[in-house]
């Protein structure tokens, strides 16, 4: 015989590993299990007529399962022949199974099996026994793993057949529909099988009754938790391959059998079901109903976490993990999985983390994270939410064992904490970027504290200055007695030195750094889990024309002019109308009209300010009114700022409440998010599908900003970005460092700080004996009238003794030696008393050094200029393309700034001849143009009687009737000017600069 490379080869390649038989002839109430626990690999093979259509159960495997653990109730369902399918109490007891699992689903049921009358309760599946637990290992063993293939499951047409369904005790866990490459069908035609030929609507497909249902080929594994036809949400279940989708060779078999080999042992899935598997409920915004959501997980979430628990169970309590996972790839169930598997890991017998804190930047993450725990621990009073000072010493003393809490809040929390030596603690931090600097560790190491050290090597208690000094640099370390478990897309450098893992030194010394868990932005782009915010990027280029309002010609800074008369044109209000009109039509013609997210899309607005948040949100609440838009916007900021002579605040200027943004933006008529900084990280809405970009962005921010597109959505394939302040070079060098793996290139230098001190100790600033004073009188809790003579000494030395080079020099190295101690004293194992007392004493007299005095040169030039024209023209949308190579970043920078910069100054009429052929190139031959329009078209136009009588009725009523009338003129012009005709019709931007000029003059 040859080898069987068809669909059913396949069926019986999986169904022969989990059985040790091919599965094909298996008689009805076949129900011997494996003579030992779990047999080979622990699966029986059940037969297809067992399988009960009406009440999607496997009926004999059930049986078998509830009188080999629960007789006495078994016997109670008081059945006649538990294999006569018309027996009423049979039929009584197989009814209320069935109800219960559709009600509250197989996993719950699984969990906490049921009640029923007159038999009282039944488990339904017997978890993970802890050791020792004899009788629970028996009963554990006597759960029944079943895998049964061509699974006839429709009532209407039987022969209607799934290639195979997977039972634990007869209750439904998973279905497959197998496809193979060599009959050239892959897994897309297995989703598609589902889709389109599994009517939701039948007893097995109804939502909850199966944990999973996973279309599969020898290349590939897609899975999906709800069925529901042509709307069914198919995500990958695919370990990658190359940081990219797919997965990697096999020399052992097929690429895809991790699937039945790893994932669905009886070990594993009852890992699942126990662990991640959930249903949770979310409520909707609009409606308010609560909407039910089924949780399978993602193999790169299993992956982390299975091995995060390994190396904990391997290496105790003291490592420090970093996970490098892709924005919008599930993180928060992850970090919740993870936080509730911690506290109960055990090594020797004993657990080995008294406490696991949550820490999160994000304030939106910090309720989702503790909801999200709080959902999959079943027991809520495990976990408290630490928002105020008090709550975490508190919540440790009651024994709740996970404690969530904002990084802003954190280390005030922290202080709390009476030091105990001997506790152990797991500390998650989401989005570790940022949540991780000197000065939070050290509150943190100083509230958890370490392990008391042994007297004898202590210092003298005598000696309260070493004492207090050796106190301080052990608050910085990283705690011994903690695990730290970082979560980042996006990590710098102190993030990857502080939390990867080092590999061997490379051949030169130096020492890189790496994940210990990556899951790239590059393989949740391929899988189609994120979307790719740089396929549809596209970038717009200003052009404006500015003149001289003054018959005087004085001089200016020329860089400090260009930078404020940059701000000037783009923060104009002409400027600012024009782009929000942009915005707004490119929004209701190009997103709304193509039906985005099934005509649920919104748009967010990124700006450089909060005036000019507040700027674009009074010029889309006026155009959206004008164009009788049913949309509306919010403006989100923080606190309350001046406009307008008046105090304004987010709910003053939306009409509800700062809390209630992220809820009314999926609610109509709510449509624009126009934000200053708030939202821009930490934000996760699958409805966002197009950014608007009014604001220079770089590096982490840029990617943090434009990734806020990525989330996925059912109905959502695409995205989009108009980008007014950057260019496609700045985004692609930005997004390379975090497309793929991200690694340390060399870890910071220590010498770097002795170079640091030795040039500050140079500058003759300050004494060792200034030095000495001032760190015991700090350290002595000495009043500020005794420390500020001092240092107001090391001021006037700074002040009289130093030009302004050297003053930026000094000031300058004070910064970088305080801001690089901070991080590498957290981090080097060993301590160094005198860079301590170093940053004592600068961290005291840098915020009193004056700056260099720095004179404006600038000042005056607004109000000596005026913007004569404006437009803008956007370019050809791209698809940014990124290097398919791991990125590699610098150490933490130890240079500093080396002088200041002269001034080069210029005559105002310069600048402005300069500025104007920078960003004016487009107002070539303008002068013709314009006469033009004035002289000839703009007549015409005035004189149509649709748009005379137009004018009386709304503004945007009469601009219709205006661009109607200006398009005749302008054909009328084919004849004796093709070039302006030309620009009208294939110039976007200055078709737009026409209609503007042509309406202003005939609609004054």
């Amino acid at each position: 015989m040859t080898t069987n490379t068809s669909e059913k080869g396949l069926e019986t390649l999986i169904v022969r590993h989990m059985t040790g038989t091919d599965g094909l002839a298996v008689a009805p109430n076949t129900i011997a299990k494996p003579p030992t626990p779990y047999g080979g690999t622990g699966y029986t093979a059940g037969s297809a007529q067992d399988y009960d259509r009406a009440h999607a159960l496997d009926v004999p495997q059930l049986f078998a399962f509830l009188r080999s653990t629960q007789l006495e109730a078994f016997e109670k369902l008081a059945m006649s022949d538990a294999n006569d399918a018309k027996d009423i109490n049979r039929l009584k007891f197989l009814k209320r199974l069935s109800g219960e699992i559709g009600k509250r689903g197989v996993i719950d049921v699984l969990r906490k099996g049921i009640e029923h009358h007159p038999a009282g309760h039944f488990d339904l599946f017997y978890g993970t026994p802890s050791p020792g637990n004899a009788k629970a290992e028996a009963l554990h063993a006597e759960n029944r793993f079943s895998i049964t293939r061509q699974l006839a499951y429709s009532m209407d047409e039987t022969r209607r057949a799934l290639d195979l369904g997977l039972f634990i005790n007869g209750l439904p866990i998973a279905t497959f529909e197998l496809k193979n490459s060599l009959t050239k069908q892959t897994v897309a035609d297995a989703v598609q099988q589902y889709k389109r030929d599994r009517d939701s609507r039948e007893r097995l497909f109804e939502f909850g009754r199966c944990a999973v249902h996973f279309a599969v080929d020898d290349s590939e594994v897609q899975m999906c938790t709800h069925l529901k036809g042509k709307g069914s949400w198919f995500l990958p279940f695919n370990k990658g391959h190359n940081d990219g989708a797919g997965n990697p060779l096999n020399p052992h078999g097929l690429k895809t059998d991790y699937l039945w080999k790893e994932v669905l042992t009886p070990t594993g899935l009852t890992n699942i079901l126990e662990n991640y598997a959930q249903i949770v409920e979310e409520k909707e915004p609009r409606t308010g109903r609560k909407k039910r959501k089924q949780v399978w997980p993602r193999y790169h979430q299993l992956g982390v976490v299975r091995q995060a628990l390994a190396d904990v169970r391997a290496h105790g309590a003291g490592k420090r993990y970093l996970i490098q996972h892709s924005a919008g790839s599930g993180k928060s169930n992850s970090i919740a999985w993870l936080a509730h598997q911690l506290i109960g890991l055990k090594r020797d017998e004993s657990e080995i983390f008294d406490s696991v804190i949550v820490v999160t930047d994000r304030r939106i993450l910090d309720s989702q994270i503790q909801a999200t725990i709080k959902q999959f621990m079943q027991v809520g009073a495990t976990v408290g939410h630490a928002e105020r000072s008090g709550d975490l010493r508190r919540f440790i003393e009651q024994g709740k064992k996970i404690i969530v809490s904002t990084v802003q809040k954190f280390p005030f929390i922290l202080d709390e904490i009476a030091t105990e030596g001997g506790k152990t603690f797991a500390i998650v931090i989401d989005e570790a970027h940022s949540s991780q600097g000197g000065k939070t560790s050290a509150a943190m190491s100083e509230a958890l504290g370490a392990p008391a050290e042994d007297e004898d090597a202590g210092p003298d208690p005598e000696d309260t200055v070493n004492a207090a000094l050796e106190k301080r640099m052990a608050a910085r370390k990283m705690l011994t007695n903690a695990s730290y478990f970082a979560f980042t897309a996006t990590p710098k450098n102190k993030t990857l030195e502080m939390f990867g893992e080092p590999l061997p030194p490379d051949a030169e010394g130096k020492v890189k750094h790496r994940p210990f868990h990556s899951y790239t932005m590059k393989q949740a782009v391929e899988e189609g889990f994120i979307l790719d915010v740089l396929k549809a990027y596209t970038s717009v280029d200003s052009y404006y024309k500015l003149v001289k309002k003054t018959e005087d010609d004085p001089e200016f800074d020329t860089k400090k002019a260009k930078k404020k008369l940059r701000r000037y044109v783009e923060g104009h209000e002409h400027a600012i109308r024009l782009k929000a009109e942009i915005m707004v039509d490119h929004f209701h013609e190009q997103v709304m009209a193509a039906g985005k997210i099934g005509g649920q899309a919104r748009a967010m607005v990124i700006t450089s300010g909060i005036e000019r948040a507040i700027q674009y949100f009074h010029a889309f609440k006026a155009y959206l009114v004008d164009r009788k838009s049913p949309y509306q916007a919010i403006v989100a900021f923080s606190g309350e700022h001046e406009y307008g002579g008046a105090k304004v605040s987010e709910a003053s200027l939306n009409g509800f409440p700062s809390n209630d943004i992220a809820g009314k933006i999926q609610t109509d008529p709510y449509r624009f998010l126009i934000c200053a900084d708030k939202f821009q990280t930490g934000y996760d809405e699958p409805l966002l599908h197009t950014m608007y970009v009014d604001k220079p962005l770089s590096g982490i921010k840029a990617v943090q900003t434009l990734s806020r597109l990525n989330r996925a959505h059912p109905k959502k394939h695409d995205c989009f970005v108009l980008d007014f302040q950057n260019n496609s070079e700045a985004i692609t060098y930005a997004f390379q460092d975090y497309y793929r793996t991200t690694l340390l290139a060399e870890e910071t230098d220590p010498n770097k700080l002795h170079d640091l001190k030795a040039a500050l100790d140079a500058a003759q600033v300050y004494s060792p004996e200034q030095v000495r004073q001032v760190v015991e009188l700090f350290l002595g809790g000495a009043d500020r009238d005794q420390l500020d003579p001092i240092l107001d000494l090391c001021v006037a030395v700074y002040v009289d003794h130093l030009d302004e080079d050297a003053q930026v020099e000094f000031k300058s190295k004070a910064k970088v030696f305080c801001r690089t101690y901070s991080f590498l004293s957290s981090v080097i194992p060993y301590s160094n008393a005198e860079w301590e007392k170093l940053s004592i004493l600068l961290d005291l007299l840098t915020p009193k050094l004056p700056a260099p005095k720095d004179e404006d040169l600038a000042k005056g030039i607004l109000e000596a200029i005026d913007m004569d024209s404006y437009r803008v023209e956007k370019n050809a949308a791209m698809k940014i393309a990124l290097a398919d190579e791991d990125a590699e970043i610098g150490p933490v920078p130890t240079d500093a700034a080396g002088h200041k910069g002269e001034p080069e100054l210029d005559r105002l009429s310069n600048i402005l001849k300069t500025f104007n052929e920078q960003f004016g190139t487009l107002f070539t031959d303008t002068d013709r143009v314009a006469q033009r329009i004035r002289d000839d078209i703009a007549p015409k136009v005035a004189a149509d009687a649709a748009y005379q009588n137009a004018k009386e009725n709304t503004p945007h009523t009469a601009r219709m009737a205006h661009d109607q009338a200006l398009g005749k003129v302008m054909q009328l012009l084919l004849k004796d000017d093709m070039q302006v005709y030309k620009q009208f019709v294939e110039n976007e931007s200055f078709k737009r600069f026409v209609g503007d000029m042509v309406y202003a003059i005939t609609n004054p």
